[in-house]
């Protein structure tokens, strides 16, 4: 049961960064990712995957407090979940700035 518990986050983290990799991969070579006019604009949407991180990694912190899992997964599926949810969030408002260009 520890050896599944050591193993599953590691997968579960690495798909979700497979996905994400893929995807911005996918939009580069369409020639369809984000990019704006202001250069403030640009640094905060190039900001939103990492502050993603930095979210579910102070989530995966305070859910550990109460929960009796170990640190190392709750922080690392933190991360995890907040890159996924950065690269969404990142998405999205592409989506929405190319939209009222």
């Amino acid at each position: 049961m520890g050896l599944v518990m050591a193993i599953v986050p590691v997968v579960i983290v690495g798909v979700i960064v497979v996905y994400v990799i893929e995807r911005l991969k996918q939009k580069y070579n369409q020639g369809s990712l984000g990019k704006k006019k202001s250069k403030t604009t640009h640094i905060y949407l190039n900001s939103l995957i990492p502050i993603g991180m930095l979210f579910g990694c102070t989530l995966g912190i305070i859910l550990g407090i109460f929960f009796s899992v170990s640190p190392v997964v709750t922080i690392s599926l933190g991360a995890g979940i907040g890159y996924l949810f950065g690269f969404f969030a990142y998405e999205f408002y592409c989506k929405e700035g190319n939209n009222s260009s």
